[in-house]
This record gives C-alpha cells, sequence and structure tokens, in this order.
C-alpha cells in the first residue's frame, strides 16, 4: 500500500509541493523496494547483488538531489534545503512512511544531528574539518554524552573531564549509548571543563569537544547489545587521558549544555514526526488487514473489536500529530513556551506510537511479530523513544513545573495560545 498524501489546504503552496514530491519517491523508489533496501547481509550473498543494492540507494539519493530535497536539517550554504521547522516537520511525517527512506534523504542519526550543531557553533576551520566531510559521507560521528555511572535525564550529573593543559584538552571519562559508535571517525563529548586537579561539581561549566576516534586513549569497549541483539552501533566508551588541541572545543566553554539542548530539543520534534510517520504506515496495514483477512465467517473489519481498534489508533494519530505540529509552530515563532508543548509531545507521542502499533501486531496475529512486517522493528522503536531524550517522568515535571510556575504569577493557563 502507498502513502495516501494530498495537499493540505491550510498550507503554504511550498510546503505542500515538498511533500507531495517527496511522497512521490517514497511510493515510488522506496516502498517497492524496502526489503532490497534493507535487508541484512546474509552469508553467502553475492557481491554483485550486494553492488546492486547500494547501486540502488545510490540512484535514490540522486534522485533526491535532483528533487531538490536532500539534507532538510542543512543550511543551503551546504547543500541542504535550510527548511524552517514546521515545514521540516511537515516533511518529516512523508519520509517515516518507509523503513529507511530518510537516510535517502540526506538524514541520518547522529550525523544529521552533528551537522546542524557543528553549522551552528563550529568555527571555519572545524568546519572546513569535520562538517563538510560529515556531509559528503567521507566522514562518520557520534554523539557521545550518556554516562552509566551517572543518571541521563540530568545532566548536571555528568562527570566526564576536560582540563586544559596547555593547548590541548586532556579527558578522562566514562560514557555508554555512545551512538554511531563502531563506524565513527570523531565523536561530539560532552565534558566537564575543570581546573587541574580538581574533582568535577554541578557548577563546572560544560563543552563539547570534538573527539577524533583514533586519539590514544579513546577506547571502545563494546557495542551494546540492545533487544535482545547481540550488539547494536551504540557503544561504551572510556576515554582515558584523550588529548586534542584546544580549538577542538565546539563553541565556547560554558555553551556546551545550550548546544545539546539544541540538539535534543530539535530531535524530539523530529522524533515525535517521524513517530507519526510510523504510526501512519501501521494504520494502513492494520486497515489493509482488516479488510482482506476472514476470521469465524466474516472479514475482520466486520468485527466490533477491531473497529474499535480503528477508531482508537485514528484518535491517538490525529491528537499526536496535532499536538506535535502545534509545537512546531511555537518553535519557528521562537517561542519559549514551546518548551512545555515539547515535553507534552515527548510523553504523549511515543505512547500513542506504542499503542497503534500493538493494534496492529494485534489485528496481523503471528505475521505481526513477524521480520515479514515492520510492525515488531516500530515496537521497539517506540518503547525506546519513551527513555531517549528524557524519560517520561522528567518532561511530566517539567510539565507540572510550568504549569504551577503560571498560576503562582496569578494567571491560569491559555490553552488557545
Amino acid at each position: 500500500m502507498t502513502m495516501n498524501c494530498k495537499p493540505i489546504p491550510t498550507l503554504d503552496d511550498r510546503i505542500n509541493d515538498i511533500r507531495q514530491r517527496t511522497a512521490e519517491i517514497v511510493n515510488e523508489d522506496v516502498l517497492p523496494n524496502e526489503d532490497r533496501l534493507w535487508a541484512t547481509r546474509h552469508e553467502g550473498e553475492s557481491m554483485e547483488h550486494r553492488r546492486e543494492v547500494l547501486e540502488l540507494r545510490t540512484d535514490i539519493k540522486e534522485k533526491v538531489k535532483k528533487a531538490g530535497l536532500w539534507a532538510p536539517h542543512l543550511p543551503t550554504e551546504y547543500g541542504g534545503m535550510g527548511l524552517e521547522f514546521l515545514a521540516h516537520a511537515y516533511m518529516n511525517e512523508v519520509l517515516a512512511y518507509a523503513i529507511g527512506a530518510a537516510s535517502l534523504f540526506g538524514v541520518v542519526a547522529p550525523n544529521s544531528g552533528n551537522q546542524s550543531i557543528l553549522a551552528k557553533y563550529g568555527t571555519k576551520e572545524q568546519k572546513e574539518q569535520w562538517l563538510l566531510p560529515l556531509i559528503d559521507g567521507t566522514m562518520e560521528s557520534g554523539f557521545s554524552m550518556t554516562e552509566p555511572e551517572n543518571a541521563g535525564s540530568d545532566p548536571r550529573s555528568l562527570t566526564t573531564t576536560a582540563v586544559e593543559d596547555g593547548d590541548h584538552w586532556v579527558i578522562n571519562g566514562h560514557k555508554w549509548f555512545t551512538s554511531n559508535g563502531i563506524e565513527a571517525d570523531f565523536f561530539i563529548v560532552m565534558c566537564r571543563a575543570v581546573r587541574a586537579g580538581k574533582e568535577p561539581t554541578k557548577n563546572d561549566p560544560m563543552v563539547q569537544i570534538i573527539v577524533p576516534t583514533t586519539v590514544p586513549g579513546v577506547n571502545i569497549v563494546r557495542g551494546i547489545g540492545i533487544w535482545g541483539q547481540k550488539e547494536s552501533d551504540h557503544c561504551e566508551v572510556r576515554y582515558e587521558d584523550v588529548r586534542v588541541p584546544i580549538e577542538n572545543a565546539l563553541g565556547q566553554v560554558g555553551e556546551g549544555h545550550q548546544a545539546a539542548q539544541d540538539r535534543l530539543g530539535a530531535g524530539r520534534i523530529y522524533h515525535c514526526m517521524n513517530s507519526v510517520g510510523q504510526m501512519w504506515r501501521a494504520f494502513d496495514l492494520m486497515v489493509e488487514r482488516a479488510r482482506s483477512r476472514e476470521v469465524h465467517g466474516g472479514l475482520l473489519q466486520d468485527k466490533q473489536f477491531i473497529q474499535g481498534f480503528i477508531a482508537d489508533s485514528y484518535i491517538d494519530i490525529q491528537a499526536a500529530r496535532l499536538m506535535t505540529l502545534h509545537a512546531a509552530e511555537k518553535i519557528d515563532q521562537g517561542l519559549q513556551a514551546a518548551r512545555t508543548d515539547i515535553s507534552a509531545i515527548k510523553v504523549f507521542v511515543p505512547s500513542a506510537y506504542m499503542r497503534v502499533v500493538d493494534r496492529a501486531i494485534q489485528v496481523w496475529g503471528a505475521a505481526g511479530v513477524s521480520n515479514d512486517l515492520p510492525l515488531s522493528a516500530m515496537f521497539l522503536g517506540a518503547r525506546t523513544l519513551r527513555i531517549a531524550d528524557g524519560p517520561d517522568e522528567v518532561h511530566r515535571i517539567l510539565i507540572a513545573k510550568n504549569v504551577l510556575g503560571q498560576y503562582a504569577k496569578g494567571e491560569g493557563w491559555d490553552f488557545g495560545n
């Protein structure tokens, strides 16, 4: 089934055009080839078959570039579309409908997030050395922030240190879930800038530092197994007296936390719109199955339980989509109040995503948990999102604080703005 993506009457022609042309490539080039594009390499697979797969990916990427749809997150001076936040959000829901489609449009985490941070905070030299090769695809990157000994939901607890020693930083610390750790040529590492001989405190300024993975002392311990897989590209890394030049600091010392929030705040919106696109796909699969599967003398679509599934999933998707677009609209307007809305969607959307996919799996039965359909991978991804970019509980606390703070000022909450 292809994505039914038509122009939205309330949107301007430019965004509608982007969505339509994106959907055209997704429907014509990605969906029919999903199994070929992303099949894992099997033992005994010929190099010729592998070459055909890589050539297919390259062909689709070239088509995307010719259509002017490459790298929506990047400024135009770096070969991207330079989309504002809301337009990017509308494009994301279309991209997420097909497995892996975003990567064929130049959006690959964590590279895309690192590209945005380098474009905003990087010096001219850093952009030439790290950003341009990252865009060209001749380099890979990782983002190294989370620490096993400290709560990922509390950035103030991070204890990886960066000490100035002449014209170098000396970095020591223990990270894990460092994304793309196996393939990365460099990491962007979140550190605390501390004086030599001092223990880090929560008041020490944060700094993000570019660290090549080949530097002595960067020890990749393992690719952490997740969801029963033996290994993933989310790595445990120990930094032991790692020396990198002072000029590898990304932005100013003290800007590290803000840079991380810039990255994570945007990521939360994109993750939620990706979730909406995936929910859309799961919904289509569920309805397709309900309309064709005969059970106990009739089609599934005629069973009231299944009709309830369809109705509840429709409600979940509409609510998730409209909440996310509302938050993206506020960010485009530069409103501080978007923080509350970002936390709200970060709680609601992954849970709605789980519910929608769970219903689709139930309707498909045994096939729903098989590798023949994308539903099982969607379900695991949805569950992971309830932890990634801040757990639900932290975002609920933030929402409550913001609401109570508004009432403490003698004003009620304005749901209209």
